[in-house]
């Protein structure tokens, strides 16, 4: 039985939690959240539930760094960037290993809390059921049939780059999401990172900052959209996606082969004429799925995607609305910044997305322009990784 502890109960934590029911194997030792509303929902659902009857719900991060670094492996289910990396370094430090669902701080710290697991024998990973895990084991399939990775894609149903917790809330409380995380989803801020943890992942690129996103009808479509015997070199890996497109909650992965008897064969599996081929998934199940994951990666001793490649890409500021100088930036998923993926080294360093919140703007900053380092003072999280 392997023992899990779980850092954060919003949507995604709670359905860890629940989830434990269903696949066999987990224990939740311990779980704990910042929200005591969220604490208290947690608690009700286990005193109805046998097996979750010894799962200790705790009252402070302290007192959860301690409960995780007791249990086999700790998930970090949250949105949080300084507790996340607090409890990571302090789990991992002690040889447990590490699952990600908190892709901001699998973004921002992901190749530190790699080398330190290397250094400690454990894992570190993120995790299978969102859209990133999901393209990573189609893309380990696509890699594994003989195909070359010409792209990595997502399929994204709505965009408004201008989205604040404040339109998006009605959709965020039918969904019975966090506002600011809804908002983060609707404004691309968290398609950017997960493409971005692909590319780390990869080495690959993107063709321009935040991506080229088409508006496709179905994803069967994307060679016709993407002109790839231009935009692809022949061998770097591209990120990117499709807007619109079914099927809806997908994923896809475009992969090349130019053998005669591989071409042959797609086309009788009606799979196209090439050298191009679109492979899709049409669902990805988020926590649902998360658990047997981390249970093939116990059982194999490895992670499913890991920032092996380093800092290919990051997800830089730039602006919803024209911004003064003086004013404090609100982070990711407020109504002051959205975030594009970039590659990196680039010319000029960016503002992250996922460390934004309080740096203080020395200039005013037009509507959509891209927020530099020299343009802020950093603030508390963006100093702390200077």
């Amino acid at each position: 039985m392997t023992s899990v502890a779980i850092l954060g109960l919003g949507a995604m934590g709670f359905g860890l939690l629940h989830q434990t029911l269903f696949t066999k194997g987990f224990v939740v030792a311990s779980a704990f959240d910042i929200d005591p509303a969220k604490i208290a929902s947690a608690r009700t659902f286990a005193d109805r539930h046998a097996a979750l009857g010894t799962t200790r719900f705790c009252r402070s991060l302290e007192e959860f760094k301690a409960s995780a670094a007791d249990a086999d492996v700790m998930i970090d289910a949250s949105s949080a960037i300084a507790d996340s990396k607090a409890a990571c370094l302090h789990v991992l430090d002690r040889g447990r290993h590490v699952f990600m669902m908190n892709a901001e701080a699998d973004l921002e710290f992901g190749p530190e809390f790699l080398e330190l697991a290397r250094a400690r024998g454990a894992i570190y990973s993120s995790i299978d059921g969102d859209q990133h895990g999901v393209i990573k084991n189609l893309a380990d399939e696509v890699g594994a049939w003989g195909f070359k990775l010409v792209m990595l894609g997502n399929i994204k149903g709505f965009l408004d780059r201008y989205a604040t917790p404040v339109t998006i809330e009605p959709e965020a409380r039918k969904r019975d999401l966090d506002p600011r995380m809804c908002c983060a989803y609707t404004d691309g801020s968290k398609l950017s990172i997960e493409m971005a943890l692909l590319a780390n992942a990869f080495g690959a690129v993107c063709l321009r900052p935040g991506m080229l996103g088409p508006r496709i009808d179905h994803v069967d479509r994307v060679p016709a959209h993407f002109d790839l015997g231009r935009l692809w070199d022949g061998s770097s890996t591209i990120v990117d996606y499709v807007l619109g497109a079914q099927p809806d909650g997908g994923v896809f992965v475009v992969g090349y082969s130019d053998d005669g008897y591989h071409r042959k064969m797609m086309r009788y599996y009606k799979r196209g004429d090439g050298p191009f081929y679109v492979f899709y998934r049409p669902y990805h199940l988020c926590h649902v799925e998360s658990l047997a994951t981390i249970a093939r990666s116990l059982a194999f001793g490895q992670g499913l995607l890991q920032p092996v490649r380093g800092r290919r890409t990051r997800v830089v500021c730039y602006a919803k609305r024209d911004l003064a100088a003086g004013s404090a930036l609100d982070g990711l998923g407020g109504a002051d910044c959205y975030g594009q993926i970039e590659n990196e080294p680039a010319d000029v360093a960016g503002v992250p997305i996922c460390l934004s919140d309080g740096s203080i703007l020395l200039r005013a900053i037009r509507k959509d322009e891209r927020i530099a380092r020299a343009d802020v003072v950093p603030g508390p999280l963006l100093d702390a990784a200077v």
